[in-house]
């Protein structure tokens, strides 16, 4: 993770990567150059072994202000032919890009987190809350739709009619009623956030297999639109076939005979099994 980008700061600390949305000028509002950075950010992340979770938060008083609108209208123009739906290519997609992750990804919601500043949290694994953040659906008032895959994501992670009461009303809501809905896990003063978000990231790294952690995260993830558990067996007893074959699980049944800890040398950017969701983006 040596590149420099132009909107987003990155730093790895004991396999933790604290990616920092870098626009507090303008509340780290999502723009062009944001979107660009984060799927460069993403894709590096998935070919380096070294990263073994990420943390998303923001610079300044904001997480994300949601689109940049200062130039108008323009900034909701995905296409230039409104009369036809268009399938959005995934490496264009900052929620596929973020769902395709190999490694787990905890959101630090530090501030507000507004239109696509709280969808982008959706397709991450954990969302970790500020005492003082406010987050908004906010598209009804916007006259937009919702976006980022977001009517797929919000429902199945908060339920129906709560989805509906957030994107209805448009409405800002605070953190206490972000852990009723169970849109976050838990809300840590502002200060203690950052820690508690890098400090669970650091218990996924510790001791585990990556190549396991990321079957395991896009299994999850890919059985969500399952309709019968039957789905989940046929892919999940394929893995443990490919899996029991590898050096990871051997490693980890050494390991745990002989009393130490672990050193998994299988590595996702080369080790995934040559079947599954991972492969299903292109």
């Amino acid at each position: 993770m040596a590149a420099t980008y132009e909107t987003i700061l990155t730093d790895l600390d004991r396999g933790v990567l604290t990616l920092t949305l870098n626009r507090p000028d303008k509340l780290n509002a999502f723009n062009p150059a944001l979107q660009r950075d984060l799927i460069a950010a993403f894709g590096a992340i998935n070919a380096d072994n070294d990263v073994r979770a990420v943390v998303v938060t923001g610079a300044g008083r904001a997480f994300c202000a949601g689109a940049d609108i200062s130039g108008g209208a323009d900034a909701f123009k995905v296409w230039g032919d409104n009369t036809k739906p268009v399938k959005r290519d995934p490496k264009d997609s900052i929620t596929q890009v973020i769902a395709g992750c190999l490694k787990p990804v905890i959101a630090a919601i530090n501030g507000a987190a507004v239109g696509v500043g709280i969808t982008m949290c959706l397709p991450m694994d954990i969302r970790m809350m500020s005492s003082t953040a406010r987050i908004g659906f906010v598209f009804n008032k916007r006259g937009m739709v919702m976006e980022a895959g977001s009517s797929w994501y919000l429902p199945r992670l908060v339920g129906m009619q709560r989805a509906q009461e957030w994107v209805m009303t448009g409405g800002l809501f605070g953190a206490e009623e972000a852990i009723k809905g169970g849109l976050v896990r838990s809300v840590h003063a502002p200060e203690d956030l950052l820690p508690a978000a890098q400090e669970l990231g650091r218990k996924f790294a510790k001791d585990t297999s990556s190549v396991a952690a990321a079957i395991n995260r896009r299994l999850m993830w890919a059985m969500l639109g399952a309709t019968n558990p039957a789905d989940a067996l046929a892919i999940d007893l394929a893995c443990i076939a490919y899996m029991a074959r590898g050096a990871d699980a051997q490693e980890g049944i050494r390991s745990f005979m002989e009393k130490r800890p672990p050193v998994f040398p299988m590595n996702p950017a080369t080790d995934m099994p040559p079947f599954g969701p991972w492969h299903e983006e292109g």
